[in-house]
């Protein structure tokens, strides 16, 4: 079944030009790009997209640095989507993750990630609904989704 996913790519993304290369490996992984903004988090909106994390001591931390800079906020589509896009991000720090990874690969800091991605099916849906409204998501059909996918319909 297909399913959604939100991946945002924080400000330490955007300021070491790293979007391009970060949606080029989802795309060659072979998920389908449905939505993007190029957004600035007010403090706000980067509380509510990290309320699980409200009680833990790096709260605050994260919510300033989610709202320093601007960020790219994506959704993707694909069968396991969730699952395969947490394995492609790495470990939560870029020193911890693994090589071949986007963190293990392109960071090394104990604080700054790169890369947000949903959790869940429900922490999915939830995020996705935070930035965008239905009629912003785009259904379409990828021209090879039949070989990425191995449908011989």
């Amino acid at each position: 079944m297909t399913e959604r996913t939100l991946i945002i790519i924080k400000p330490d993304g955007i300021q070491r030009h790293l979007a391009g290369e970060i949606i080029a490996r989802f795309e060659r992984k072979g998920f389908k790009l449905v939505a993007a903004k190029f957004v600035q988090l007010s403090e706000e909106l980067a509380r509510r997209l990290y309320q699980v994390h409200r009680r833990k001591p790096f709260f605050e931390g994260l919510v300033k640095y989610s709202a320093s800079s601007p960020v790219l906020v994506t959704v993707w589509e694909a069968q396991g989507v969730i699952d395969m896009a947490r394995k492609m991000m790495g470990a939560t720090f870029g020193y911890e993750a693994q090589a071949g990874t986007i963190r293990g690969d392109f960071s090394c800091s104990r604080g700054y990630n790169l890369i947000h991605g949903s959790d869940s099916a429900e922490s999915a849906e939830r995020e996705i609904n935070l930035f965008f409204n239905s009629d912003e998501i785009i259904d379409y059909e990828l021209a090879d989704g039949g070989w990425l996918y191995g449908r011989n319909d």
